[in-house]
């Protein structure tokens, strides 16, 4: 008898930027469901580091960059944080020499700093047989997909960040999460923070958008939260934190800031050299703020940088809910044959828009809305007919 040569339906998925609780449900609700419709999965190793490290004419590299992956590999690892799948903040439209791997030396021009591997990423695509990928990432790993989108493949995007800061959507994968972590840990320092009469200082993720730390502050009911979008003034902080330390009858206060705060007329904390991005790593405005304030009023301060706390773990219900979610809208859309989109929740409803959506904007706090900009601290001016995180 004949065999039936006809090829299975192949997508490819990858997780790339940093990890956040959720990208495992997804993973796992994106093989579960692709099984059940006799699609095939093959995942890609460490984000775009994957495409670009996957040799088409070396077969032994397949297995290390690309595996296909089936519900029994996946069966449990809904049940933790991280990605199966690892991650990447690679940059394949822009590599420089060093971190090029040796069978791609070849390529780079005299005089190159960077080079464009987008076709070779393709190529490799094509050469395992997929017929769509669907990215798992932030704005840097979902722009690469929209080059890719642009060049003609087929993709279908998720988003994920733990400060929500894709536009065009109102939730990520990761924030409920983070959000939740941000609480929890405020909450728990308030212990040291009242015994010693101190004033904590609590850095939260946040480059450019807010929200984590404005969400944060709003439900635990910190005294001030300062925020990427707004440079505030040391001095006024100190006054402001004063009072209410002193209106406190425990006799301490509390302050968030986002790791991409600035003071008026400074700069962001940087450190590190850039990534493939072009981001440098963030990270001390806490401690500088904490330095500053202690030196202003005299008090004792407590530090605390959340940082890679808040991507730690679990995700939450919600998380999980969106993950799964997505996942499943993902699938449907590879089914219509319905390319160039990126899943989302838009006021408080799922859908997909084009994902050249999130190149046309960027998704800041409406401080306006949400925010008291004399006051340092949140204020939602009304709720209603707002989506569940106030976007």
């Amino acid at each position: 008898m004949k065999k039936n040569s006809k090829k299975k339906p192949t997508i490819a998925i990858l997780t790339g930027g940093g990890d956040v609780p959720g990208l495992n449900p997804c993973i796992k609700t994106l093989v579960y469901r692709a099984a059940g419709e006799g699609i095939r999965v093959l995942g890609i190793r460490r984000g775009w580091a994957g495409l670009l490290n996957y040799n088409p004419d070396d077969p032994k590299t397949s297995k290390t960059w690309a595996e296909e992956l089936l519900p029994p590999e996946v069966r449990t690892i809904d049940r933790s944080g991280g990605t199966y799948l690892h991650t990447s903040r690679t940059n394949p439209s822009a590599i420089k020499a060093k971190d090029v791997p040796e069978f791609l030396k070849g390529e780079f021009k005299e005089g190159e700093t960077t080079h464009d591997f987008t076709a070779h990423c393709i190529r490799g695509l094509q050469h395992l047989g997929v017929d769509a990928v669907i990215p798992i990432g932030g704005d840097d790993t979902l722009s690469f997909a929209e080059r890719l989108h642009k060049q003609g493949f087929p993709i279908i995007a998720i988003p994920k960040t733990m400060d929500n800061d894709v536009f065009g959507t109102d939730y990520c994968i990761g924030f409920s999460t983070a959000v939740t972590r941000g609480v929890g840990f405020i909450h728990a320092l308030r212990t040291c923070t009242g015994s010693h009469e101190r004033i904590a200082v609590i850095e939260l993720f946040g480059r450019y958008c807010g929200e984590t730390s404005l969400i944060s502050a709003y439900l635990a009911g910190v005294d001030r939260a300062i925020i990427s979008e707004i440079p505030f003034e040391p001095e006024k902080l100190a006054r402001l934190i004063m009072k209410d330390k002193k209106a406190n009858p425990k006799n301490y206060a509390m302050i968030t800031i986002s790791e991409g705060a600035k003071i008026i007329g400074g700069d962001m904390f940087l450190s590190g050299e850039c990534d493939a991005f072009g981001h440098r790593r963030l990270g001390g405005i806490g401690e500088e703020t904490g330095a500053i304030l202690k030196k202003l009023t005299g008090q004792d301060v407590l530090n605390q940088r959340l940082s890679y706390l808040m991507r730690s773990g679990s995700p939450d219900s919600l998380d999980l809910m969106v993950a799964v979610n997505f996942a499943n809208m993902s699938i449907d859309l590879f089914l219509k044959k319905t390319f160039g989109r990126l899943v989302a929740l838009t006021n408080g409803n799922y859908a997909d828009i084009p994902l050249s959506t999130i190149t046309t904007g960027q998704k800041r706090v409406d401080v306006r809305e949400l925010y008291d900009i004399e006051e340092y601290r949140p204020k939602v001016r009304h709720v209603s007919g707002k989506p569940m995180f106030l976007y």
